[in-house]
């Protein structure tokens, strides 16, 4: 019995685990490569992010909200940037699998070479900076009227994209010990250097 009991519950961590984590390896897999530039219905579930350093130039903030698949509305916070370099990235998310708890996929990249992204946007729903340095700062800027960053073309054309509504710019920006819980991660490309993946039962998230 307890062999048998034992199978059941591999049975439904590969049913309810694998094709996730099949997705998410694509996924990473596009990124890596460069090939990741997509609009789509976020999932609703929140990841974290945590970079050790983030060099952008071409700088945006403003509010969005994101509509998952089910039609939740999700209020972020985006951060965009024309041209990106990452240090010591860590990405993850944690899966609930029934009978087993939780499991915790892990993404890292950038530790001996630095991630290169192009209209990198984050959307986030809070974040923490250890140290932010900005050049050619802009606050209180009208989203529809930003010109040192990038606004996403899906964002713009979105019915919750307010033109009138705050937002910053910079030139430029440096920002250390970044800490990120996202819902969305997008860019026309995205290359990581030492790309890992790493699955671990119970919760080992970036921070």
């Amino acid at each position: 019995m307890l062999h048998r009991s034992g199978r059941t519950c591999w049975k439904r961590f590969a049913a309810v685990l694998v094709p996730g984590v099949t997705a998410a390896t694509v996924l990473g897999i596009a990124m890596a490569q460069g090939a990741l530039a997509a609009s789509f219905f976020i999932s609703g579930q929140r990841f974290q992010v945590a970079v050790d350093t983030l060099r952008s130039r071409g700088v945006s903030i403003y509010g969005m909200v994101d509509v998952s698949r089910a039609g939740a509305l999700v209020p972020v916070v985006v951060i965009g940037a024309r041209n990106a370099t990452i240090s010591g990235l860590c990405q993850s998310v944690v899966v609930q699998v029934p009978v087993l708890g939780p499991y915790t996929l892990r993404f890292t990249g950038g530790e001996q070479r630095p991630v290169e992204a192009r209209n990198l946007f984050l959307d986030v729903t809070s974040a923490t900076v250890g140290q932010a340095n900005l050049e050619g700062l802009d606050i209180g800027v009208a989203a529809g009227a930003v010109t040192k960053g990038p606004i996403s073309p899906e964002d713009r054309n979105s019915q919750f994209f307010d033109p009138n509504g705050f937002a910053q710019q910079a030139v430029s920006s440096t920002l250390t010990d970044v800490r990120v819980t996202a819902v969305a991660v997008t860019a026309a490309t995205f290359n990581v250097p030492d790309f890992g993946v790493r699955l671990k039962q119970g919760r080992h998230e970036c921070f």
